[in-house]
């Protein structure tokens, strides 16, 4: 026989895999918080991996441009989405007369993102996202809805989280205040480095973009202000009287009425949060988690009063929340105990047969399939012993054992392989105790 020459399989790094009882814990994560999305009326969306680089570039800019994968087929210049965010701007800018407004929407998938791989960041990785758009103008009560719904997300998942709220404009109104609008972007990249360097080091950069000594005391004192919305207002009422800092000031005042309405519990104002995106314009938030050496954020999202405008004469303005559930599900699955390790196996019951009794078992996994029960036959012509042992290997909990009196009397063996304990039981029976034993979990 020819030797060939074989290829090494290996992967891409930074592209996720994940073996199959992990996808199934995985899997588990994204329809929690598809349940989430839906019970709060919104519909789903799927827009292409693939867009148009004039279209996806639209407002990026920065490290942004860097980390994006972009190519050419023919004569057409083309990207991978790296958020879900600017495709759903696209997408309702195209087909604006047909939607209902506001548009919620959600949308599960994958983006990529050319950075270097590195603990907990990917560059393959699947965003959960939901946005609100509307229509020339958009109440904020959609900004509380936003951040009501990504509270529930975690609550969904038994995760213990601060949501962490802010206001762009606070921000924004203050460099306005001291004349340095032009250097709004370089600015707010300084602020939103204030956790991982020094504050001599903060003070100088700021210093370095044209700010006066007090000026940089009192915007990064502004950033370290935190608290409830009592104690924000007493900190920032006469703090800068620029129109638009009390403009956002009011809207987070607004903000927290109508999440109190919804039962909010998990908020705290922050105005330390900036985001990343410069598409975000008022309101901005990011949730952590509590007690935990994990400071990095698990998720984030903001109001987007002009992203449209790239594609559409007509104003609609957005707000937006984003689970990032890869980089979630790689940190929860290194926390001992927070899975249940039995969800994650797909079959409730195992058919064991023997030669004469193999047809009769098929028969069996048919029937309990079509009672929503996850029966597998292990047809591989080994013996009894090696069956029981494959069920063993599997962690299956239930085997029914199909013999010659079994078939006879319609009476099957169930064994739990957790207790040894079996009996004999009709097909019924045997449906009804592993579906009482599954509501149980």
């Amino acid at each position: 026989m020819e030797k060939k020459n074989l290829i090494t399989p290996k992967k891409l790094q930074g592209f996720w895999e994940l073996m199959p009882k992990e996808q199934i814990l995985f899997s588990s994560i994204l329809n929690k918080l598809e349940e989430v999305f839906k019970q709060n009326c919104f519909v789903p969306l799927d827009t292409p991996v693939l867009e148009y680089s004039e279209a996806l570039l639209a407002k990026s800019g920065g490290d942004t441009d860097k980390e994006v994968y972009r190519f050419t087929k023919g004569s057409t210049d083309m990207c991978m989405r790296y958020d879900l965010t600017v495709p759903l701007a696209r997408f309702v800018s195209m087909h604006k007369e047909e939607l209902a407004f506001p548009f919620k929407r959600y949308q599960i998938g994958k983006v990529y993102r050319g950075e270097r791989p590195q603990k907990g960041r990917f560059r393959e990785f699947y965003q959960c996202d939901a946005d609100i758009i509307g229509n020339e103008t958009l109440s904020m009560v959609a900004d509380a809805e936003c951040v009501n719904l990504f509270e529930k997300c975690f609550n969904a998942l038994n995760l213990d989280v601060e949501i962490r709220v802010s206001n762009r404009k606070i921000l924004s109104g203050y460099i306005q205040e001291i004349e340095k609008e032009d250097k709004t972007n370089d600015i707010l990249i300084v602020l939103d480095k204030l956790s991982k360097i020094p504050f001599e080091e903060a003070v100088n950069m700021l210093a370095e973009i044209g700010l006066t000594e007090q000026q940089c005391n009192n915007i990064i004192n502004l950033t370290k202000t935190t608290g409830s919305i009592t104690e924000i207002n007493q900190n920032l009422t006469n703090f800068c009287q620029n129109e638009l800092f009390q403009l956002g000031l009011s809207e987070l005042q607004e903000t927290d009425k109508y999440l109190q309405l919804m039962g909010s519990k998990a908020v705290i104002y922050d105005l330390s949060i900036i985001r990343g995106h410069n598409y975000y314009t008022g309101t901005v938030f990011e949730a952590f988690l509590k007690n935990s050496e994990v400071t990095s954020a698990l998720g984030g999202g903001g109001r987007f009063e002009n992203l449209c405008s790239y594609f559409s004469d007509k104003k609609m303005p957005g707000v937006g929340m984003s689970v990032g559930v890869t980089r979630l599900f790689d940190l929860l699955s290194k926390q001992e105990g927070y899975f249940d390790t039995a969800l994650a196996n797909d079959i409730d019951c195992a058919i064991i047969t023997f030669d004469d009794t193999f047809d009769a078992g098929l028969k069996l996994v048919a029937d309990l399939r079509k009672e929503d029960i996850k029966a597998e036959s292990f047809y591989e012509n080994k013996s009894f012993k090696s069956k029981m042992k494959e069920a063993n290997r599997r962690q299956i909990k239930y085997v029914v054992i199909v013999g010659e009196e079994e078939v006879a009397t319609q009476q099957y063996t169930l064994k739990d392989m957790t207790t040894s304990e079996q009996e004999k039981l009709s097909i019924e029976k045997i449906v009804e105790k592993i579906k009482s034993d599954r509501m149980c979990k």
